[in-house]
């Protein structure tokens, strides 16, 4: 075994890299994680999803364990006790959100009492123009009802206005996540927003934008998730797809990106496995077993 280190933790996104298209835990992944449980290695989730839309994922996987929430703005137990929380301030929220608008770029806003959206019908469809775009072969009736599933099952909130959270101390702001297929528009708010002192900028997709505090990043969150756990990052394992992983593959002893990861990603990375069809995340988890 010469060569091989020792991971003491394993750190996965969950879009594109745990999940298939259809938003689903392979068995293979499943098995996987399970395993390593079983064998004394703490298996984080780091996701840009909100807790309680990582957690109905995972319950319906039958997978237990500690999330970063939101990129990094929230962290919990295994247990759903609040670790730690970055949220953005009243007022970066509200700049954030006027640059938003102020470009015709549509956003939810993410909150420690869940998701809102001040529009469901954009809340439902454009998650399904994205799903299908990125994900053709998969019938568009299915996408429309994973869709749906978000709003039906209480994980996205409708609100009128969403200055009623900015001005509520019981709200506090973890994200904005902005939805566009009009690139000059996104990549417009990308820079203006990105000028704003103290927000963190990046995506998950070619659609979207993700706004949070500079101090909320997976990055950040693993370092004292790992560190608080009495291990070092050398003993941690980091697997993503997309620019808001970048922050965790850069710091952890072994970073693996997806099959089906963004060029960009691949190159930063010590290794590739599978792509998230093909369990990825069981294959680069039993190589470290």
């Amino acid at each position: 075994m010469d060569g091989v280190k020792i991971m003491k933790v394993i750190a996965s996104d969950m879009d594109g890299t745990l999940l298939t298209p259809a938003q689903e835990v392979t068995a293979e992944n499943k098995a996987a994680i399970l395993e390593a449980q079983s064998k004394g290695v703490e298996v984080v989730i780091a996701t840009g999803r909100s807790y309680e839309e990582a957690r109905y994922v995972l319950d319906k996987a039958g997978i237990e364990c500690p999330i970063i929430c939101a990129n990094g703005a929230e962290v919990r137990s295994k247990e759903g006790i609040v670790l730690e929380a970055n949220p953005l301030s009243d007022q970066e929220a509200r700049e954030a959100a006027a640059l938003l608008l102020q470009n015709g770029v549509y956003f939810e806003v993410y909150t420690n009492k869940g998701t809102y959206t001040n529009d469901e019908d954009k809340a439902v469809t454009i998650i399904a123009d994205i799903i299908f775009s990125a994900n053709p072969e998969i019938p568009m009736e299915k996408v429309m009802k994973g869709a749906k599933q978000r709003v039906e099952a209480g994980l996205v909130h409708k609100v009128e206005d969403y200055e009623d959270l900015f001005e509520h101390s019981e709200y506090k702001i973890y994200k904005l996540l902005g939805f566009s297929f009009d690139r000059k528009a996104l990549g417009a708010a990308h820079d203006q927003v990105g000028a704003l002192v103290g927000l963190e900028v990046t995506s998950s997709g070619r659609e979207n934008i993700e706004i949070t505090s500079r101090h909320a990043q997976k990055g950040i969150a693993l370092e004292a998730f790992v560190k608080g756990m009495g291990y070092s990052l050398e003993e941690t394992m980091a697997i993503g797809d997309n620019f808001n992983d970048a922050s965790m593959l850069r710091i952890a002893g072994k970073s693996v990106a997806m099959g089906n990861a963004a060029e960009e990603i691949k190159a930063m990375c010590d290794e590739i496995t599978g792509t998230n069809e093909e369990s990825g995340v069981s294959k680069a988890i039993r190589a470290v077993l």
